[in-house]
């Protein structure tokens, strides 16, 4: 694989061991070792920071609780490669879905990933990432 094609590989495990709960394969294939830069104040979800990873599986863990099935779907990569350095462009909808909703079963997330990466011994694993919220669409509160 070229190293553009490594680096959508990556980005692309990101969203599926993300959706299955793959906490562990997330912190063994995608993210670099240590901490983090998390930025999803687009979301509302407070502050952007460094965090371990296994804070970010945690907080990604908790919420999704509730939560019957979850799907990212991703497309329109620019890839920037400097050296051992390269950022990740592209778009991204996250479906959620709650069987138990009775005021519509689904949400929509719609926006972009800016995401960070190095090339590391392993190779090239996510060292920062920011969501970039267009809109959201559906039951937001899953009442």
């Amino acid at each position: 694989m070229t190293e553009r094609e490594q680096l959508i590989e990556l980005s692309n495990k990101l969203f599926i061991y993300t959706d299955y709960k793959e906490w562990q394969k997330l912190k063994e294939e995608v993210f670099v070792e240590g901490d983090i830069f998390i930025d999803m104040t687009s979301t509302g979800a407070g502050t952007a920071a460094k965090m371990t990873v296994d804070m970010v599986c945690s907080l990604w863990n908790v919420g999704f609780e509730g939560i019957d099935a979850v799907h990212h779907q991703s497309g329109n990569f620019l890839v920037t490669l400097n050296n051992n350095e390269a950022a990740i462009y592209c778009y991204a909808i996250a479906s959620h879905y709650k069987a138990a909703a009775t005021e519509g079963k689904t949400r929509e997330f719609v926006g972009s990933y800016n995401i960070g990466c190095e090339k590391t011994a392993a190779g090239w694993r996510i060292n920062s990432f920011k969501y970039n919220l267009k809109y959201i669409n559906g039951n937001i509160d899953f009442k």
